[in-house]
């Protein structure tokens, strides 16, 4: 919860927007980004003001189009971030940052358990595939999310909101083994319930007989916290784009401005963190998307 206390701990000191990265982020992400190549023309733009570029997109929602004049052309930032998704650069990146930021509060760097659940989110007249979740009523897309047992976000798998969560979590959980092989529980809600999902020991958290109303349910919490983490990132809360392949570049999470912690601090500090970046809960801010998490 955004308090003055945790507001004031996370305030980003930067001399133009928001969404820059710090010089502190920059160091992290830097190595994981292209060098420049021995031959041909030299860049024009740095690497740095590229990525300013995505997560000022992600953060802000706005079209690539009306990227501000003091960034990139819009154009060279969509080109780069295309080039990105589609040689799996954002999920390498979110891989290397959770074992970074794992290693950093005394954990093991590949999880042992997960939670997963699922996200229906709106689309728009911009087409593409869509379904119908007639549970949450909404005619648009579901994010299928894997979490490990912190939030960081692990693997998201966009597809129509119409595919039941026992149909889509199989194939997210068979996507994880080759970045995260060594999950060997994973905690859900009854709607993963089935045959379907067996990849790996499925734990199903259950309500309550005697519940009324909302009640935070054990393990399956930190899921929610996740969504609400990328929802920060308005490019996020609604899907926007014509093609599910653009929705699988969510965000990093971010270890930027995050002190070292002991194992006894890290869940004082990621529970008051947001998403990769600072305030974006998925690994670096545009990227998954947290104060760890693209869009």
């Amino acid at each position: 919860m955004w308090t003055p206390t945790t507001r004031q701990k996370y305030s980003r000191t930067v001399t133009r927007y928001q969404t820059d990265l710090t010089d502190t982020e920059w160091r992290i992400i830097a190595p994981h980004l292209p060098k420049p190549c021995a031959t041909g023309r030299p860049r024009e733009w740095p690497m740095r003001e590229i990525v300013n570029g995505i997560f000022y997109v992600m953060r802000a929602g706005c079209p690539w189009r009306l990227v501000p004049s003091d960034l990139p052309p819009w154009g060279t930032i969509y080109r780069w971030f295309a080039a990105w998704r589609d040689d799996g650069r954002f999920e390498r990146i979110n891989h290397a940052l959770v074992m970074a930021d794992r290693g950093r509060v005394g954990r093991d760097a590949s999880p042992s358990a997960a939670i997963i659940d699922s996200q229906s989110v709106k689309t728009t007249e911009a087409g593409g595939p869509r379904g119908y979740d007639a549970g949450k009523k909404v005619n648009g897309r579901k994010r299928q999310a894997l979490v490990e047992t912190d939030g960081r976000g692990l693997v998201i798998e966009p597809h129509p909101a119409s595919v039941q969560d026992r149909d889509g979590g199989g194939p997210l959980l068979s996507l994880s083994r080759r970045s995260f092989p060594f999950i060997q529980r994973v905690f859900a809600d009854a709607g993963y319930a089935g045959e379907r999902v067996a990849s790996v020991a499925l734990e199903i958290v259950r309500k309550a007989p005697n519940q009324i109303g909302f009640a935070v349910q054990p393990r399956r919490w930190v899921v929610e916290r996740f969504f609400a983490w990328i929802g920060r990132n308005r490019r996020l809360a609604k899907d926007f784009e014509a093609t599910i392949a653009l929705r699988q570049s969510l965000p990093l999470r971010r270890l930027g401005h995050a002190p070292r912690a002991s194992p006894r601090t890290v869940s004082v500090s990621f529970k008051t963190d947001s998403k990769l970046g600072h305030n974006d809960g998925a690994i670096i801010r545009g990227l998954k998307a947290r104060r760890c998490h693209s869009g």
